[in-house]
Order: C-alpha cells, then structure tokens, then sequence
C-alpha cells in the first residue's frame, strides 16, 4: 500500500513535478474516445501492493484476460519510496502505465498536461455507480472532467492508551470528543506525567485544518485561504500543546511511521487509524491491545476525513478500449467488495456500504471499527485539496516547525506558508 495499513495514506504522497512545458494543455491530450473492441496488450501500475497482495491481483488479471479474451495485462508494481517521482519519470518520457493507480493529488499533474483521460467523456456512463464524493474527489479545480475510476477509500477512528490516561487521573471511558477536549487531555497528561508522555505524535498537517473547520482555498480553487483567523487559532493552541510536552518532542519530523511506533511503546496516548491496526496491536503490542480504547475522530465540521485511491487511464494509450475495461472491471462493485474484506480498506461503489458487512457488529473490536468507519464514509470530505502538492506540504510543514519553535508567530507562520502554496500553485497552471 502507498502508507502504512494504519490510516492508508496519511498521505506520504510525493506530488508530480512535471516538465513546465507539459503544463497547461487542460487536459486536452490524446483522444477521449474509449470506444471499440477491447483487446490487445495493456499495462498496469500499481503502488507498493505486490507483496501483499499478489495473489488477488494475479487472479483479477487472470479473471480480466478471461472476460475479454485477446486481452493481456502487464502488471507493474512500484515501491512506495519514490513513487510518484517514478510516475513523473514516465510522464516525461512518454512511457506511463495505461492504468495507473494515483491519488488525487498525483492524478491532478497528470489531468493537467493532458495525460488523464477524461472520463465523463470516455466513461461517463459508470458515474452512477460510485458514491457521489467518491467521483468528485477525482476531479480537478479548473478543469472540466473527471480524471479517474474511483478505487478503495479509507478513514478510521482515533486509538487512545487507557493505562495512560489512568494514570494521569483522566477517565479512561471518557475520550475526548472535540478539539476543546482533546487540548484539554493533552495538557492534563502532559503535566500530570512531568511532559513524559505526549498526546500526540504529529504537527498539524493541511488536514487537521480542513477538520478544524479552517476555510482551506478561495471559493474559485484559485488560492489558499488556510491563514484566516481559525488557522491562527489551531496552530496557536498545537504551539501550546508543544510548549508543555503535549506534543511529542519528535514531531516535527515525525512519519506516520514512525508516530505509530510511538504509540505502540507508549510514548503517545492517542493515535488515528484503521481496524487494520487492532490486529497489529495484539500481534505486537498485547499490553497496549488490553488497554485500548476506540474513539471517534475529532472534527468541528461533522465530517470525518476520507482518503481516496483512483485508477487512472493515460489518455495517451493505444488500447483506451482495453484501458478504461481493465480501470472499471478492478473497481466495480464485486471486485471492490472482495478486495476490501482482504485488505481492511473500504469500497467506493455506490451502495456497497450497506452490505451487512459494514452494517452489522459481531461482537469485535474490529468489526466495531469497521462498522463505525463504513457509516461515517457516507458523508466523509476528503480535506487535502487536489492542488496541494508535495512541495506544498513541506512548506507548510516548515513554517508550522518554526512557528512551534517560537522563530516566529503562528500568523507569520501560515502567512508565509499560504504564500508559497500560491506561488507553486501559479507554477502548477
């Protein structure tokens, strides 16, 4: 997978960074024509899932090939460490994959410089078939289209240690529900351990604004707005947090790996994550599996935050037929169900989440989770804006790092990190 199980992409995604002088053409390369036999050879790049999951992929191929004989897919798989440097090699050199699995963040590059398919033009008569947000979280501000099939989603709840809050004399049954709370348990247990024990593990990243309820563009997807009033306000209260050991002492260069290492030793009493990772703690950590305790994630807005995976069609193939074929049989109903049950991610076909197996409890911690997550999916908001690149997140990275440092003020901070975004933005168009 692109991130760890835990959260499914806490989005390590590197953006692309295409040549300038592929920028700009709107989409508009190569026919949108998917009509016509499907046949011929075609090939398939995924992200980091061969080691796992070699078999189901093996066995959808065979199953396509089957369906449409003529056919053969070559499937590619990438590591996750350079991944959309890879794809941008490609694009370059005019040798990207003919289905590509992206998140939106590294479709939007693409769509860009004319290299995505646009499907409401060569597929649009599959848009019924996934969840509404799930087709719009593939789009593209300033562009018309829609630049991928919908895949797998993800979002989890909040995971708490119980031992620790025990021992700060906090309530073990009572987990923080809003930001006021969750600020307040920080720096209760923070105090109450001499700073030993950090809440949290992270520095607020573009999502933690947007679930803040912090206006993160312009109405037009034109410009970053995350500076505003309420920005100033959660990084002034993490700057807090940080001062009084509430935030974990490695944080500013923290990985969503290496937070989860912090919460399995104890190090962080609270961490967000998937009903993946509760047979992880009883694998690794059984003393934290016996005092865990499960919450929801914490938003001002109603809504949790979704991640989204997509398949992309290079707009460049040969064999769209075959292309757009593959991109769809991988991602309908039957095919997103059976991977789901297998990888503890969530399907974005339209109805899927109400099948009895995300809607009914056994009993689990795990289904629990999974319950909880497939009803929250249904007006989940995917907060990282399409346009907000890699480049773009080191930047606001940066300046929040200075700011919980005292280099600068929180205002200062996010004033000089919108405009970065901005300037990047301009390069982008």
């Amino acid at each position: 997978m692109p991130t760890s199980r835990r959260s499914f992409a806490v989005a390590a995604v590197a953006a692309l960074v295409l040549p300038l002088s592929a920028c700009g053409s709107g989409g508009g390369g190569g026919s949108s024509d998917a009509s016509g036999k499907v046949e011929g050879d075609i090939t398939f790049q995924t992200w980091n899932l061969r080691a796992n999951f070699k078999p189901y992929f093996e066995g959808l191929i065979a199953d396509f090939e089957e369906k449409y004989p003529g056919t053969h897919v070559k499937w590619i798989d990438q590591p996750a460490e350079g991944y959309a440097d890879k794809i941008s090699a490609d694009a370059a050199g005019g040798t990207l994959a003919d289905v590509v699995n992206v998140s939106p963040d590294l479709a939007a590059p693409l769509a860009q410089a004319g290299l995505a398919l646009d499907l409401d033009k060569a597929a649009g008569q599959y848009e019924k078939e996934y969840l509404e947000a799930a087709w719009a979280s593939q789009q593209v501000p300033g562009l018309e289209g829609t630049y991928a099939f919908p895949w797998y989603l993800n979002t989890g709840p909040l995971f708490y240690n119980k031992s620790l809050f025990e021992k700060a004399g906090l309530d073990a049954g009572k987990p923080p529900t809003t930001y006021d709370e969750l600020f307040g348990t920080a720096l209760q247990l923070a105090r109450k351990t001499d700073g030993e024990v950090a809440t949290l593990a992270n520095v607020p990243t573009i999502e933690d604004f947007g679930r803040y309820g912090v206006p993160l563009m312009n109405d037009e997807g034109t410009a970053f707005a995350f500076d505003g009033a309420k920005g100033v306000e959660l990084l002034t209260r993490y700057k807090e947090l940080y001062d009084a050991g509430g935030l974990d002492s490695q944080a500013l260069t923290a990985t969503p790996e290496s937070s989860g290492k912090k919460f399995l030793t104890g190090a962080v009493a609270m961490n967000p994550g998937s009903a993946l990772d509760l047979a992880n703690f009883r694998k690794q950590a059984p003393s934290l599996y016996e005092n865990i305790g499960i919450t929801d994630q914490i938003t001002s807005t109603g809504h949790v935050n979704m991640y989204v995976m997509g398949l992309l069609v290079n707009s460049q193939s040969e064999r769209k037929p075959a292309a757009v074929a593959f991109a769809r049989f991988v991602t309908d109903a039957a095919h997103q169900m059976s991977f789901a049950k297998q990888v503890a991610v969530f399907p974005s076909s339209a109805g899927s989440l109400d099948d009895p197996y995300f809607t009914e409890e056994d009993g689990t911690d795990e289904t629990r989770v999974r319950v909880a997550a497939a009803k929250s999916l249904k007006t989940a908001v995917n907060y990282t804006p399409v346009l907000f690149s890699e480049q773009m997140k080191t930047e606001l990275r940066n300046e929040v790092a200075k700011a919980l440092q005292g280099k600068q003020s929180p205002e200062e901070a996010l004033d000089n990190a919108v405009k970065a975004c901005d300037r990047l933005l301009k390069q982008q168009g």
